[in-house]
């Protein structure tokens, strides 16, 4: 169970107990039930995905050198908007999968220095983590995140394929 789940529960359950107790302690109970119902209200909902837009895709070079792919995202709704950039590698549809060992993937700090980027796996896709890159874009912001690619193994192949993960 989620702890967002978990939070609801528990103030559910105070309520019911408040509301319970309500008709013998009288109007202090009521106070403090109003109280218990306000405190819940305002914890701050966590992002929720919902979308993805995918970003034009391009083959995975085993060369042995390094190539940048660019993330890019501008918000430009009026409100604050949750966005995450990912970088996927995908395996050819016929095999053989990638694994985290095939390919070396860093991502360009704020300071322009490049720093690892540790990859999930799944189903023959390498993946860049999400809950990580999470960040909020205010209105008219742009989001701008350089990955570098290595491929380590020479006979790796597949297609790397940048999206922006969107939060409602």
């Amino acid at each position: 169970m989620s702890s967002k789940n978990s939070r609801l529960r528990i103030a559910f359950l105070a309520v019911v107990v408040g509301l319970a107790g309500l008709a013998t302690a009288g109007p202090a109970a009521a106070a403090t039930t109003q109280h218990t119902a306000a405190a819940v209200s305002s914890v701050p909902a966590e992002p929720v995905l919902v979308d993805f837009l995918d970003l034009p895709t391009a083959p995975l070079v085993a060369d042995g050198e390094q190539h940048e792919f660019t993330v890019t995202y501008r918000n430009e709704s009026s409100a604050d908007q949750t966005v995450a950039p990912q970088l996927l590698v995908e395996s050819p549809d016929a095999g053989p999968f990638l694994e985290p060992t095939d390919i070396t993937v860093e991502r360009r700090t704020p300071g322009g220095c490049w720093k690892a980027v540790e990859l999930g796996s799944q189903t023959g896709t390498l993946y860049t983590d999400l809950a990580t890159a999470q960040r909020t874009l205010h209105a008219g912001d742009t989001l701008t995140a350089v990955y570098r690619v290595t491929v380590t193994d020479p006979e790796a192949e597949g297609t790397v394929h940048p999206r922006v993960a969107l939060y409602g």
